[in-house]
């Protein structure tokens, strides 16, 4: 009887193995959704884009990139909460991914319990721009206009708990200046503000920023690097600008629902790298100046571990800058 049962655990165990290989072998069956929890046009949307395009070429596969906008990106956070956790249906997101619960407690979201992370694909800087119609010229200048009282300046960002939120609240905290914050539905409608001289200021990352800036449709003044980037020489650092504190880099990665198999998990990560790892993508990324991982910091456990210290770095950025909702 024994032997019997023996046999029939190792029975189930290879066939269990077996079909853990025929789900990884058989993905992707179908074509693979990433949802990106804001407009067109901001940086999510871009490097989602950029990514998918080298991971349709891996994966032999249609990815289509999904713009589902709202509630600072928990509208597009239910709805890969909700979907099969296939591999099917992933989402494209950065830090902010760690301001979610903070923003919006009631909903029940725990980044870290809720989500499978696959990997991250690059780390950007974060770069303060002003509007050409400003008249601004430097961070100093822009410092000393702020602290002189009369006209108070404005910044945009794409949203509440998007990342430019989080680091233009953190730039008012640090150089102690008042400043109003004004919401968009993206970073896309933001920029065209700044653009038109609608809005005085954004803080945005680089993907979005420098292009603009190289074709002098806005004007940046201060980068968070620890030096000048070789693609805008012309920026000083916040360091050298007076505010050597602020050093937000934002990083950005692919997460799915929890209960995804391991061996998708695993076939996706690999797939990631080798996304990141091609010439096309890599030279997008050094055009962007963002930087890729490094070989240790790739695949869902450094994943794991980075959003795990995030929730709680960036629930003590926001409790500090007044960010938290009241």
């Amino acid at each position: 009887m024994l032997r019997f049962i023996t046999r029939c655990a190792a029975a189930l165990l290879i066939a269990g193995t077996a079909s853990a290989a025929d789900t990884a072998d058989n993905f992707p069956s179908k074509p693979i959704t990433i949802i990106v929890g804001v407009a067109p046009g901001g940086t999510l949307d871009t490097l989602a884009r950029l990514i998918g395009n080298e991971l349709s070429k891996v994966l032999k596969q249609t990815v289509v990139v999904e713009n589902t906008a709202g509630a600072g990106g928990l509208i597009g956070m239910q709805r890969l909460l909700k979907s099969d956790p296939d591999g099917h249906t992933l989402m494209f997101s950065n830090m902010s991914l760690a301001i979610i619960p903070l923003l919006h407690p009631k909903a029940g979201v725990d980044v870290v319990r809720d989500l499978q992370t696959i990997g991250t694909v690059g780390t950007v800087p974060m770069v303060l721009s002003v509007s050409n119609k400003s008249g601004i010229q430097d961070l100093p200048g822009m410092l000393e206009r702020m602290r002189g009282g009369g006209h108070k300046l404005n910044f945009g960002s794409g949203g509440p708990g998007t990342t430019a939120h989080l680091a233009e609240g953190m730039f008012l905290h640090i150089a102690k200046v008042p400043g109003e914050l004004i919401q968009y539905r993206g970073s896309g409608p933001a920029l065209a503000d700044l653009m038109a001289g609608t809005i005085d200021s954004v803080i945005d990352q680089t993907v979005t920023m420098m292009p603009l800036h190289q074709d002098k449709r806005i004007k940046a003044i201060a980068v968070s690097a620890p030096a000048r980037l070789p693609q805008m020489p012309d920026v000083p650092t916040f360091a050298e600008g007076g505010l050597p504190e602020f050093d937000l880099a934002i990083w950005n990665g692919v997460v799915g629902p929890k209960g995804m198999p391991k061996p998708v998990v695993d076939k996706l990560a690999r797939a990631l790298s080798e996304a990141v790892d091609s010439p096309d993508f890599k030279g997008r990324l050094q055009d962007l100046a963002a930087r890729a991982p490094a070989p240790e910091e790739r695949g869902p456990e450094p994943f794991a571990k980075l959003l795990a210290q995030d929730v709680k770095r960036v629930a003590d950025i926001a409790a500090q800058v007044g960010l938290m909702p009241r």
